[in-house]
């Protein structure tokens, strides 16, 4: 996946370089922000949203000088949700689930002036899962990592939302929404005293983004 990353960001870089040559240059740099994340399913549930992050490198290669730019990036990035349960046995809690992702989007930039709009497809690859059972007042019963088999290690979908440029910087807004079911067929049990074999079933990344990017 590394592999993968490196070789598009440079593949990118030597077609940015060859039109920079009698056009505007192409741009990199490094970004970061928040994640405000969800599961979306055919079956609504008690999913609650969970704040994560993202981290990660962009380059921005010109087609259109100053109108329409290409942008892919390699981002690291932590979604999830945090699903309620209730039973004799443990009581009232949550369950705080936490997946991340080496995401590589490709979009489509619109500049506007200061302001641009983008879109277009990605794909993520899954590194780690883990799931923390959290009491009604906060406590951490426990972390477990969770077997990456049950899970789907490729997921993909579509990504949109708008930025405001800056001398040197960037402000985004970015929506992602997935389009492959997070856990395999069956969904996933976390313990056999919850009715909890439907967790994750139909259930569908979805994440709202806000970051900083800053070019070089």
């Amino acid at each position: 996946m590394k592999k993968l990353a490196f070789s598009l960001l440079t593949l990118i870089s030597l077609g940015s370089y060859s039109y920079a040559q009698d056009g505007e240059k192409a741009r990199f740099g490094i970004k970061g922000g928040l994640n405000l994340s969800n599961f979306y399913k055919t079956e609504v549930g008690d999913e609650n949203i969970k704040a994560g992050f993202n981290v990660g490198v962009f380059a921005k290669a010109p087609i259109i000088e100053d109108v329409l730019s290409i942008q892919p990036e390699v981002s690291y990035t932590v979604v999830g949700s945090e699903t309620q349960y209730q039973n004799f046995l443990q009581g009232s809690g949550k369950y705080r689930f936490n997946l991340g992702y080496v995401q590589i989007p490709v979009l489509a930039v619109v500049n506007i002036g200061a302001f641009n709009i983008h879109a277009g497809p990605y794909a993520a690859v899954l590194t780690n899962v883990n799931v923390k059972d959290v009491d009604d007042d906060g406590t951490v019963d426990g972390v477990k990592d969770l077997d990456k088999d049950k899970f789907n290690g490729l997921d993909y979908g579509l990504a949109g939302g708008i930025g405001f440029d800056f001398k040197g910087a960037s402000l985004g807004f970015r929506y992602n929404y997935g389009l492959r079911e997070v856990g395999k067929d069956g969904g996933i049990s976390l313990n056999s005293s919850t009715n909890s074999s439907t967790i994750l079933r139909n259930s569908k990344n979805s994440a709202f983004q806000v970051y900083v990017a800053v070019g070089f």
